[in-house]
């Protein structure tokens, strides 16, 4: 299903992804071989030395998902357990704070770059929900101190460059927090020149999976 996003005068189609639970082995076909926003700070580690051994993990597995046609079992833990199953109070939770309609997705495909996409928590407008649930309260307390953490913002510059939206809702719940602490909300806006220098090295990185899975099928 296509849905437009509109950001500033530029209004693209992409592929969104409706009917299709995140989650689901359905879902995870989608995704398959493809770089997605949440591994794309992978993409771009470095070390002193040159590229991290965690780019050099995730190349192998995009082209083993590739030649193979298996996508391994994920690991979950207590805490990421405890996000699953506190995301839909937390997208509740925010469509009564803001007095909006969060529009559920289970992907969206970039427009131009192909096996590149993003898995955002909601739609809204012209903008996006990215949701966290930390298992850890200190955690979530930390946002309301020191903001979005660095470490979202290459996943949430990602979810613009493949999705076209100006801005993205960063929100933490801890329904174990007193009620005024219980929600943290922050509208984290697109970065154009951060976003260029993340499209160029996830095509890069994208020549470099082929060429492995090449490799391995002998081509």
């Amino acid at each position: 299903m296509a849905i437009s996003l509109q950001n500033g005068k530029e209004r693209k189609q992409k592929m969104i992804y409706k009917e299709i639970e995140q989650g689901t082995d359905a879902w995870l076909q989608i995704r398959k071989g493809k770089v997605t926003a949440s591994r794309v700070a992978d993409v771009m580690a470095k070390t002193k030395t040159g590229v991290s051994a965690s780019r050099g993990n995730y190349l192998i597995e995009l082209a083993l998902q590739r030649v193979t046609g298996v996508i391994e079992a994920s690991y979950t833990n207590d805490a990421m357990q405890w996000g699953t199953d506190n995301e839909q109070t937390a997208r509740t939770a925010f469509e009564v704070a803001h007095q909006v309609f969060v529009d559920q997705v289970a992907f969206v495909d970039h427009p131009t770059i192909k096996d590149f996409g993003c898995s955002p928590d909601g739609i809204i407008g012209d903008s996006l929900l990215e949701l966290k649930c930390p298992y850890q309260s200190a955690v979530h307390w930390s946002y309301f101190k020191d903001g979005c953490p660095s470490k979202y913002y290459t996943q949430i510059q990602a979810q613009m460059s493949c999705t076209g939206a100006k801005s993205v809702w960063f929100v933490s719940f801890d329904p174990r927090m007193p009620a005024r602490s219980q929600l943290y909300i922050e509208e984290v806006m697109r970065d154009a020149d951060f976003i260029e220098k993340l499209e160029s090295e996830v095509k890069q990185f994208l020549n470099e999976v082929e060429v492995e899975a090449n490799l391995m099928k002998g081509e």
